[in-house]
């Protein structure tokens, strides 16, 4: 049976209610009445409980580690641990609106301090990025999706111009989006008109998530039989189900019987 097991108030200085859940060994955060933003195995910190976090990374079916990495939007703290456990060669910093979030993700999920490839900061995503060097990172994340949608300054032209132009020659923009929103076309098309229609769409197996993968170059319309090698190698390395990425691209995304056009 679900329930509250704590509250986090708004303050002045923060305006956010936070919820903490617990039901059956899973760890809840919960933006006052809105849906679960994150889930933590209590037993297993770093597990990518929900299914959209995890599709996060079907972009290394198409490129390599990523050197460095930027996350907006930090909720629990999934991605960022994750990233921090199974990914040692990868640099993140994590950008957070919300002080007080950042505090609940380290006493309540099991976030790690900062240390030489973890920086979490308390400030404005779209700010920080215009404020990036160009071409300074491999891998954006946008996990800043709420009950309304996209904050308004994360979904516009010119934030994701900015976001591919400081992503280096290979560099992947991933966008947590949810399919049923009336905006998920104008969101796509956005992403689809900056990225010069290098775009593709992962839906998740759980709820009604999709990921929006933008690509800074072609990926060379890759076959079937490539992605499916690619995805065992990963699997047994990471653990992730990334021989179903692969499947469920085949929903979404243009193609035919013998390769995925990007």
């Amino acid at each position: 049976m679900l329930f509250r097991s704590k509250r986090f108030s708004k303050t002045s200085a923060d305006d956010i209610v936070i919820d903490i859940s617990e039901d059956a060994g899973i760890r809840k955060l919960h933006f006052g009445g809105d849906d679960t933003q994150s889930a933590m195995r209590i037993s297993n910190p770093t597990e990518l409980v929900l299914a959209y976090s995890r599709c996060v990374f079907g972009s290394l079916l198409f490129t390599g580690v990523p050197q460095n990495m930027l996350l907006i939007g930090l909720g629990g703290g999934s991605i960022a641990k994750w990233v921090h456990e199974y990914l040692p060669e990868t640099k993140q910093t994590v950008v957070e609106l919300h002080q007080q979030v950042i505090h609940v993700a380290r006493s309540m999920f099991a976030l790690p301090p900062d240390d030489e490839r973890l920086e979490v900061l308390a400030a404005d995503g779209a700010a920080h990025v215009y404020a990036m060097t160009p071409e300074s990172t491999d891998f954006i994340v946008m996990d800043a999706y709420s009950a309304t949608g996209i904050a308004p300054p994360l979904a516009t032209t010119d934030f994701f111009q900015a976001c591919s132009d400081r992503l280096t020659d290979n560099g992947v923009l991933a966008v947590n989006l949810w399919g049923s929103d009336k905006r998920f076309a104008q969101y796509c098309d956005l992403i689809s008109a900056v990225f010069d229609a290098r775009i593709l769409l992962l839906p998740a197996r759980q709820k009604g998530n999709v990921i929006a993968f933008g690509f800074k170059r072609g990926q060379n319309s890759p076959k079937w039989s490539e992605l499916s090698t690619q995805a065992e190698k990963l699997e047994a390395r990471l653990g992730l189900e990334f021989g179903e990425f692969v499947s469920d691209l085949a929903r979404m995304n243009p193609h035919n019987d013998r390769r995925l056009f990007i």
